[in-house]
This record gives structure tokens, C-alpha cells and sequence, in this order.
């Protein structure tokens, strides 16, 4: 039971590692002078509140907020390997590492205890209260 929910578990992470590497982002950037005012994904990243059209018609210099837009490419091939592709060192690696692994999460066999069938000798008087001797 535990070895197919391990299973499931393992070809969702798999799954999701394929889609996210695949995956192209665009984040856009507005920056006031030097300060980074708002970073968005996916959307227009809100402005600092002066308005670029106006400014840039009214005085000849450069606009001082800017909008800088970076595309993070996601990748668009994916290359099937075969075992051949591997070298031998490899093929040891990934054995030594799977045969660990898989031996891991194996549950241990009861050990067997040498003093459950023991019965303590019968109390006449409790010493400690006898004597007053107390643990604090």
C-alpha cells in the first residue's frame, strides 16, 4: 500500500518538475529612477503615479520611470535518454542510491523482549515511603 502511494507521489513531482521547466515567464519591471517600484507576472506592473506621457511631452529630457520587461524562456525540447547514455559510473551511482533508498522506509521486525514474561517480587512495605526517602 505504502509502495504505490510512494509511487503516485513520485510521478506527480515528476510531472510537475516537466510542466514547470517547460513553462516560458514573462515578469515585468517599473522602476522610478533606480528604485524598483512594482514587479509583475503575467500583467502591467503598477506605476508610481506620475503619469510618462506627460512628462515626457513637456520636458525634453528622459522620462525617469521605466518599465523593463525580462522573459525567462522556459525549455523547448525534451530529449528522451536511453541506458546506453549513461556511463558505468552512473549505473553504480544511481543503484547504490536506489538500493538505499528502498531500504529506508522498510519497517523493522519486532524484536523479541527478554523481560515481558517477568514478575516482580511481591512488595511487603514500600521503602522509600518507609524510610522517607524521596526523589525531588
Amino acid at each position: 500500500m505504502a509502495h504505490k502511494i510512494n509511487h503516485k507521489i513520485v510521478s506527480v513531482v515528476l510531472a510537475l518538475l516537466v510542466l514547470l521547466s517547460t513553462v516560458s515567464i514573462a515578469l515585468e519591471k517599473h522602476f522610478c529612477g533606480d528604485v524598483l517600484i512594482d514587479v509583475a507576472i503575467f500583467s502591467h506592473p503598477d506605476s508610481c503615479g506620475t503619469d510618462m506621457s506627460t512628462t515626457a511631452l513637456n520636458s525634453e529630457d528622459k522620462a525617469c520611470c521605466q518599465d523593463v520587461l525580462e522573459i525567462v524562456k522556459g525549455q523547448d525540447q525534451l530529449k528522451k535518454a536511453s541506458f546506453e547514455d549513461y556511463s558505468l559510473e552512473q549505473h553504480v551511482f544511481v543503484t547504490a542510491l536506489i538500493y538505499s533508498y528502498s531500504h529506508l522506509f522498510e519497517e523493522l521486525t519486532p524484536q523479541a523482549i527478554s523481560h515481558q514474561e517477568y514478575s516482580s517480587p511481591h512488595l511487603i512495605a514500600d521503602i522509600q515511603v518507609r524510610n522517607q526517602v524521596f526523589i525531588i
